[in-house]
């Protein structure tokens, strides 16, 4: 598991579109990444939408929002699609990126955001995540930077 200070070690993974996306894509951004359980589920739903309704601010405050859970590339392209989520959302089938972040619970995909820095070191874990309001604690910390 990566500890904040740290080098996170780069990743490619296919995004909604079969798109190989790397980490180090996002150089010149800090990286908000976040795992999630499962497409189209209540509060999977609900997180993505609140990142989709923060978006811009977001990107304001110099930061890219991704997605990763363990859902197929098809699954992630309709999720996108349906909720006009405007942020890449990358297929980790394999749970390996997930798993390097310590983001597995009892087999599975679990909740929880990275915040990356600008300079590829971990500045922040939300290891417990409100899928309602996690979107405000994000851009409170992106803010405090």
């Amino acid at each position: 598991m990566v500890s904040v200070g740290q080098k996170v070690p780069d990743f490619v993974l296919p995004d909604q579109s079969g798109k190989m996306v790397r980490l180090s894509d996002f150089k010149d951004k800090a990286v908000v990444l976040y795992f999630y359980p499962k497409d189209d589920t209540p509060g999977c739903t609900t997180e993505a939408c609140n990142f989709r309704d923060s978006y811009e601010k977001i990107k304001k405050l110099g930061a890219q929002v991704v997605g990763v859970s363990a859902d197929s590339v098809q699954s992630h392209s309709n999720f996108a699609k349906k909720y006009s989520l405007p942020f890449p959302l990358l297929s980790d089938t394999k749970k390996e990126v997930a798993t390097k972040f310590g983001a597995i619970k009892n087999g599975n995909v679990s909740r929880c955001t990275f915040i990356i820095g600008k300079d590829g070191r971990l500045l922040k874990s939300f290891m417990t995540v409100d899928p309602a309001k996690h979107d405000k604690e994000v851009i409170s910390f992106l803010e405090a930077l």
